[in-house]
């Protein structure tokens, strides 16, 4: 079994509003043949709280406004760290970039196919190690070194 078109169609909409809203390290994954709830799970991250809301937002306003589609739970939006999108035929995960590392859903799906993204969502890869990279030499540290 594979994604539906509409779900490759709600996947690509939520990954180019992820995109346009300066998201970082934008993935899809096929999941349809794992799980029979959904069918496709988008993964996105940001620096910082307010850009991870942002992004969420921006998907949420795209998907309705160009595929009349709600998503049916939000979870997470109290502390903005993960918020998750379910729209039944497909998931979306915005995570903040500490969270992104350290849940590492990435690992969990990376048996199933990943879907091809628009090119401004495929554009997104790397940019949570470039983040890191700028902040760490504004602040004078190596990434990932422990004050």
């Amino acid at each position: 079994m594979t994604a539906t078109d509409r779900s490759l169609d709600l996947i690509n909409t939520a990954a180019q509003a992820a995109a346009d809203k300066l998201a970082h390290d934008v993935i899809a994954y096929d999941v349809s043949d794992v799980l029979s709830i959904t069918d496709a799970f988008l993964l996105a991250s940001a620096p910082n709280d307010r850009q991870v809301r942002a992004i969420v937002d921006e998907i949420e306003e795209r998907l309705l406004k160009e595929r009349g589609a709600k998503p049916v739970r939000r979870e997470g939006d109290r502390e903005s760290r993960w918020i998750l999108l379910d729209y039944v035929d497909i998931v979306v995960h915005v995570q903040h970039s500490e969270e992104r590392v350290f849940y590492a859903l990435e690992r969990l799906w990376k048996d199933c196919p990943e879907l091809e993204l628009p090119e401004e969502a495929r554009a997104t890869r790397g940019k949570a190690e470039e983040h890191a990279k700028l902040h760490a030499d504004e602040v004078g540290d190596e990434p990932g070194q422990e004050r």
